[in-house]
């Protein structure tokens, strides 16, 4: 058999990361309240699926958005036969009215400016293609979101140089360690094109400061390389402080900055709970990105009945105003049901405003502190509790024991059924070890739960025998197994 490409071959997918190995722990053995009480709990994945009950009412009011109702089917021939990939003017209107009240209403954005890709991940590789060369790198801060190294650089050739940040300021980004990194960079030959960061932060679950963000302008105007801003979590802010976009910071340094070099990636995956359809956004100040972003978008490009459907959704600013308020409620009211429960049976977490996650530390569950002990614990809370959190090293995080726990994608139920399971296990309050465990009498007790378990049977249960979960589309690598 002829050889596959070295692109399609290589290991910069991450798949073997304990980041996705977790997903394939739960996909292997799913939690579900009836059928699978002592199954693996989701929660590892940063999915919004607390406010999918205010979307399912502005549908069902308004059948004419979608094309494929009795009231929309008129408009069935034209927007199946669109293929621009500039995108419907109305989609891109209402996306760019929608980033600005996701914001808080304080800066605009040019609808002529909005370049669509497949989702978050597409608009992340295509604006390192369009301003990096293979073997060129981006500084990111640490720790930072594990399929970067996808995202960034598994096609196109582009290295990450993670910028160190530690516990001792909450992980905060400072000046020195960005020019630490980069001087390193440079002494190693190493091209950099630009920095790259997330906004809320993906894991931190916190926002960055206003003075903290002028620097980092401030350093790539110096420097002169790109910003590349994620900021697909702008609307899941649920306390102070507010958040500040980098736009506004942008506007305010006007021309004392070069704007070419200043990017905005986002999505409605996060702030809408809508990762299947698959909407990502570069936003970007570059005439020139612009124009060669929306070529290379036809790679990538969002359904036009989905384009349809939500520019009816997202003008609707009577909704949209709403659905904003209440998500960001839901939201306090989870993270904190989640981070009071752990605070009582000891556990601390990173103080954060936005995401759907938290930063937990379990460096005092750690028999050792190093990266060995951090997987050690990990695979303890995979095998033998059965939650399924992420591991601070997966997301390049230097100090061992922290691990990013996702709140927003199950019900109230499933909420404390983790908590009890956390509970238990730190009750045992025996030292961590690499021995087997054996199975723990807390882990057989029956869960006697009543709420609809459909959600369940239509994320998990596949129709299709052999066919795995869209949540873990990856087949099962040796650590998981291990």
């Amino acid at each position: 058999m002829a050889t596959l490409s070295k692109i399609a071959t290589n290991n910069r997918h991450g798949e073997n990361s304990p980041y996705f190995d977790g997903w394939k722990a739960y996909d292997k053995n799913p939690f579900h309240p009836t059928r699978n009480p002592e199954g693996v709990i989701q929660m590892g994945l940063a999915e919004n699926q607390l406010c999918f009950d205010l979307i399912k009412e502005w549908i069902s009011k308004n059948p004419s958005a979608s094309i494929c109702t009795a009231e929309g089917v008129d408009e069935f021939k034209d927007i199946a036969n669109f293929q621009d990939y500039h995108g419907l003017p109305e989609f891109r209107q209402a996306v760019a009215k929608f980033m600005s009240r996701a914001r808080g209403g304080g800066v605009t954005f040019d609808p002529q400016r909005v370049v669509m890709a497949g989702g978050a991940t597409g608009a992340n590789e295509l604006i390192t293609f369009c301003i990096a060369d293979p073997g060129d790198a981006f500084l990111v801060p640490s720790p930072y979101y594990p399929a970067f190294d996808r995202d960034l650089g598994w096609r196109t050739g582009v290295k990450i140089v993670p910028v160190n940040c530690y516990s001792s300021n909450n992980f905060q980004i400072t000046r020195e360690a960005l020019e630490e990194a980069y001087k390193k960079a440079r002494e190693a030959n190493i091209n950099v094109k630009g920095l790259i960061i997330t906004n809320p932060s993906n894991p931190l679950g916190t926002t960055l400061h206003r003075d903290t963000l002028e620097s980092l302008v401030s350093f790539v105007n110096e420097k002169n390389i790109h910003l590349v801003v994620d900021e697909i979590y702008a609307a899941t802010v649920f306390s102070s402080p507010k958040f500040v976009s980098i736009t506004e910071i942008i506007e305010e340094m006007g021309s004392n900055i070069n704007r070419d070099n200043f990017h905005v990636i986002y999505s409605l995956s996060k702030d809408m709970g809508l990762p299947g359809f698959r909407v990502g956004i570069v936003y970007s100040y570059n005439d020139m990105v612009v124009h060669c972003g929306r070529k290379m978008s036809s790679f990538g490009l969002v359904s036009s009945q989905t384009q349809y459907l939500l520019a009816a959704m997202l003008n609707d600013d009577e909704f949209v105003d709403n659905f904003l308020a209440e998500s960001s409620k839901r939201l306090a009211k989870r993270y904190q049901t989640f981070t009071k429960g752990l605070e009582q049976v000891g556990i601390k977490c990173l103080k954060s405003n936005a995401g759907l996650f938290f930063w937990m530390n379990l460096g005092h569950r750690l028999k050792e502190q190093t990266l060995e002990g951090e997987m050690v614990l990990w695979r303890m809370i995979i095998n033998d509790v059965k939650l399924n959190v992420s591991p601070g090293s997966s997301f390049q995080c230097t100090e061992p024991g922290w691990f990013r726990v996702c709140f927003a994608n199950m019900d109230d139920e499933t909420v404390h059924v983790a908590l009890n399971r956390i509970g238990a296990f730190v009750s045992q309050g025996k030292e961590i070890s690499s021995e087997p465990q054996k199975k723990k009498r807390w882990q057989k007790k029956e869960l006697h739960l009543s709420f609809s378990s459909r959600i369940y049977e239509e994320s998990v249960m596949s129709p299709h025998k052999n066919m795995m979960s869209p949540h873990s589309p990856i087949p099962q690598s040796p650590l998981v197994r291990a």
